[in-house]
């Protein structure tokens, strides 16, 4: 058994941390997760793993691919699309991309928790990008990164922002989700927090945040609330 998580193994951090992880008994994942552990621990290095995506070896690549597959669906017409949660967006090269894919007609929703080095909905360059952060009782922590692949959606989750030091600088974990329930409530969680009328603020191409409020007669969506009462 291997578990794949956002966030560390610490009681003061659960109490107060809004987290993800993947418990599997898949022996492909299991294989490339013990050679993880004999790499930190032996310096033996892997000749190529085949279910994680791994930093610093194969994840700022990977990544790259599924970005760059998103744009080519995107111009042949097919059903396109990119929808991510992590704490900061920093990386300049995921940035390039994720512009080139805007600009390609890929729908973009990023939920970025803090800093984001990445300016949407500027014409001719991000159009089709939104950026928001939500703002609670809980500190937003969970990583997921979701490719509409022409119908076909692929998610994976980890302990990795698209920061370059945790893409070249750290080992980091990225693990693909195939059970079919598990996808469900992924984008479940994705469309919560993108339904977020209360909590979330939205970033503005000038780098500015505006926060969402209810309309008038609307009743108030609080996507962490939500999910305490989808718990409870």
């Amino acid at each position: 058994y291997v578990h794949v998580g956002t966030g560390n193994y610490h009681s003061d951090t659960a109490r107060v941390s809004e987290d993800l992880g993947l418990l599997s008994c898949n022996p492909e994942l299991g294989v490339d997760v013990a050679a993880v552990f004999n790499e930190l621990t032996s310096s033996t290095p892997h000749k190529g793993y085949d279910t994680l995506l791994v930093a610093p070896r194969n994840m700022r690549s990977r990544f790259i691919e599924l970005i760059r597959r998103e744009a080519e669906h995107a111009v042949d017409g097919r059903r396109a699309g990119i929808r991510a949660k992590m704490n900061q967006l920093q990386d300049a090269e995921i940035i390039r991309e994720l512009y080139r894919a805007s600009q390609a007609g890929v729908d973009i929703s990023l939920n970025i928790r803090g800093l984001c080095c990445l300016r949407p909905g500027i014409p001719g360059l991000s159009d089709t990008i939104r950026v928001f952060s939500v703002l609670g009782r809980f500190l937003e922590h969970g990583r997921i990164y979701g490719f509409e692949n022409d119908g076909a959606p692929e998610y994976f989750l980890g302990s990795a922002d698209w920061m370059k030091r945790n893409l070249d600088r750290r080992v980091e974990t990225i693990a693909k989700v195939t059970e079919p329930k598990l996808i469900a409530e992924i984008e479940e969680i994705l469309t919560v927090a993108e339904n977020d009328n209360h909590s979330a603020w939205d970033l503005q191409p000038d780098g500015t945040y505006v926060r969402r409020r209810p309309k008038k007669g609307e009743t108030a969506r609080p996507s962490q609330q939500a999910f305490v009462n989808l718990v409870r």
